[in-house]
């Protein structure tokens, strides 16, 4: 979701020969991707700005879009639940409740790459995690090793605002 091989105008995240700000480290700029056989996206090259360190523009040329990343070689993996509406209103039969049930009410992302100090969370510690929402370690499934959070409050996200209105 941060990057787009064709984005639309308003799309202020990576593409290829644009350029974002990584938060609390350089400017980049996607140089080129490369795909398997199926045309999957399997790595973006990316050149970085070493005088950008931190995010400032030295010449002050403005980069519209911060991407939160993590370290691949110092990243924890971990599992992700994200729990939405539990029933879906325009499936909503009042005879058999079970039919309104959300097929989206629980999405369950493993291996989820996560900045190591999340790792030594407790159960049942809250975080923010930048443009998802809040999150809680669950109580019962986190460990150190194989970090669980669940999402308890979502963010609004613009983007999916803007692509509803636009679609492609």
């Amino acid at each position: 979701e941060d990057f787009m091989e064709d984005p639309p105008k308003k799309f202020f995240r990576l593409a290829p020969g644009r350029e974002v700000r990584l938060k609390h480290a350089y400017c980049i700029t996607c140089t080129r991707v490369e795909k398997d056989s199926q045309g999957n996206l399997l790595k973006i090259f990316c050149q970085y700005d070493p005088e950008t360190r931190g995010g400032d523009t030295p010449d002050g040329r403005r980069v519209r879009g911060t991407l939160h990343w993590v370290s691949a070689s110092d990243a924890v993996k971990g599992e992700v639940r994200l729990y939405g509406r539990l029933l879906d209103t325009e499936r909503a039969d009042a005879e058999d409740s079970l039919n309104s049930i959300s097929p989206e009410s629980l999405i369950v992302k493993k291996d989820s790459l996560y900045e190591p100090d999340l790792a030594v969370f407790g159960p049942g510690e809250r975080v923010q995690f930048l443009r998802k929402g809040y999150f809680v370690s669950d109580i019962e499934d986190h460990t150190s090793e194989s970090p669980v959070f669940n999402r308890i409050v979502s963010l609004r996200d613009s983007w999916a605002r803007i692509q509803k209105k636009n679609p492609k």
